[in-house]
């Protein structure tokens, strides 16, 4: 009973005692210039990621708005020369770029189909020479406009495979050289064992911090360039009816 005594007292004395070494703080100024050096790595991968989030976030959501106040206009205007003088007021919709490249090329086919009718006679209806080029026009304008789109998104794809890899880098290092120290001390204490392994551990702890973010958002920004793809797509489509109904 005497020996039971003692051993709740000890018990109780480590458990009211503060823990040493236990602040982040405290272990990365205990930390040695190696994975010091990972740490601020993944704080800058980190910080650059979140960024990126914050202005793909902000500029997605100006696309959306605008884009939905362009097809507003698109589908209410009687001409094309209408929805080109409103183009200029939504610079940010992939929409406008789109359609700036479709009317282009139907205005160099009228030109072509107008300077083909005979010196005084009236002007011929306008008329396409080849609804693909059109088609084609398009597609390279979508193309252009998903790839600014998913502009910086590809550093965020990065972050969340390189940083784990990074932060186990650290981590490895950690252990190597608290290992050396049990060498050298000839002693497993935990007093010589944890500070080590604090220190090796908190490298894939930021590692961690800074990919799973990244992974959640990479996904959720790439499904919202999807979206907006898809709405590239079908105004696409909506472009080519309307050119084939009114001009073919």
């Amino acid at each position: 009973m005497h020996t039971l005594g003692l051993l709740v007292l000890q018990v109780q004395d480590s458990a009211s005692a503060p823990p040493a070494g236990g602040d982040i703080a405290q272990i990365l100024a205990q930390t040695g210039p190696l994975n010091l050096a990972v740490f601020l790595i993944l704080v800058l991968f980190s910080i650059a990621s979140w960024a990126i989030v914050l202005v793909k976030t902000l500029s997605y959501r100006r696309v959306e708005r605008q884009s939905q106040t362009f097809l507003e206009v698109f589908r209410k205007s009687q001409k094309f020369s209408e929805v080109q003088a409103v183009c200029p007021t939504l610079p940010d919709s992939p929409l406008v770029g789109i359609f700036q490249a479709g009317y282009a090329e139907l205005n160099a086919q009228f030109r072509l189909t107008s300077g083909q009718a005979s010196p005084g006679s009236p002007a011929p209806r306008p008329m396409l020479k080849s609804l693909d080029a059109v088609d084609r026009a398009l597609i390279r304008a979508s193309t252009t406009e998903i790839n600014k789109l998913e502009g910086r998104l590809g550093f965020l794809a990065t972050t969340a495979s390189i940083t784990p890899f990074i932060g186990l880098f650290g981590t490895v290092v950690g252990i190597m050289i608290t290992f050396n120290r049990i060498a050298v001390q000839g002693s497993t204490n935990l007093t010589v064992v944890g500070p080590g392994i604090s220190e090796a551990l908190i490298a894939t702890a930021a590692g961690l911090f800074a990919a799973i973010p990244a992974v959640y958002f990479y996904n959720h920004l790439t499904h919202r360039v999807k979206d907006l793809s898809a709405l590239m797509d079908d105004f696409s489509l909506e472009f080519l009816n309307i050119a084939e109904r009114n001009f073919t």
